[in-house]
């Protein structure tokens, strides 16, 4: 099933049991992908590369609002970010640990054949491409920079 079919059934099943939360989120991320489909340029459908991506940026985004008004005192607003959070992350792949991402990271850098830190962006790419959806983009990015410094 595709994900705007999938989310069409939980805003569905949201509606029935009450959960304004999930409602929430839910209509937030259908918005996302209807915006993603019928913009200008689209063929009016979203490969399963640009839904994780989708997921991917909305989970992000919620993450840094809850950081932002965790650091402003305000929990409540906080909170409601997290709760969205966790149900976005229901649809995207099951995240690494940092152990596991390390591992991934120093295969790749091995794979790739990178020396030194001038080989960060070739490391990057085939990193950000092979881990999508699974790490967060700034944890690569540090670990990258960390390990081809050494």
């Amino acid at each position: 099933m595709a994900l705007k079919e999938q989310i069409e059934a939980d805003i569905k099943s949201a509606m029935l049991s009450k959960d304004k939360d999930a409602l929430r989120a839910l209509r937030a991320v259908k918005s996302m992908i209807l915006l993603e489909e019928t913009k200008e340029g689209s063929n009016g459908t979203l490969s399963a590369d640009d839904e994780l991506k989708l997921l991917t940026k909305a989970a992000k985004q919620r993450r840094e609002s809850a950081d932002i008004y965790k650091n402003q005192n305000r929990e409540d607003l906080a909170q409601n970010e997290l709760l969205e959070l966790n149900i976005i992350e229901r649809y995207l792949p099951k995240q690494l640990s940092d152990a596991e991402v390390r591992a991934k990271v120093s295969a790749i850098i091995s794979r790739v054949g990178a020396a030194g830190p001038g080989d960060m962006g070739k490391v990057m790419g085939a990193a950000t491409k092979e881990l999508a959806g699974q790490a967060d983009g700034k944890v690569i990015s540090a670990l990258v920079k960390e390990l081809l410094t050494k």
